[in-house]
C-alpha cells in the first residue's frame, strides 16, 4: 500500500529525539484495514517513508485510534524539520 499526505509535525509526551507526523483520518482508516496483515506486533507497522528528498524506514505507532509517523533526527536535520512544520509524507506498507 502506498500513501501520501501532508501533516504538521508534533511532539508527543515531551521533547524526544523524534518528532511525529500524525497520519490523517482517511489514510489511518486505510492503514487500519490492513493493519492485521502488516503489523509485527503491539500495533506497530513497519513502513518505508519519505519526507522531502530523504528516504527512511520506521514503524507507525498506534495512537488514539490513528497512527503517528516517527521522524528520526537524521531526517529532521536533512529536511530542516522542526515541531509545528508542515511536511509531505509518503509511506509504503508491505502486507505480510
Amino acid at each position: 500500500m502506498d500513501l501520501a499526505f501532508t501533516a504538521t509535525t508534533i511532539e508527543w509526551r515531551g521533547p524526544a529525539p523524534y518528532v511525529f507526523a500524525r497520519v490523517p483520518e482517511e489514510e489511518a482508516d486505510a492503514i487500519g484495514a490492513i493493519a492485521h496483515r502488516a503489523t509485527y506486533g503491539w500495533g506497530c507497522i513497519p513502513v518505508s517513508a519519505r519526507i522531502g528528498d530523504t528516504d527512511f524506514t520506521t514503524s507507525l505507532f498506534p495512537c488514539k485510534g490513528g497512527y503517528l509517523v516517527p521522524v528520526k533526527v537524521a531526517v529532521q536535520r536533512a529536511e530542516q524539520v522542526d515541531v509545528g512544520e508542515e511536511v509531505e509524507v509518503s509511506l509504503h506498507i508491505e502486507e505480510r
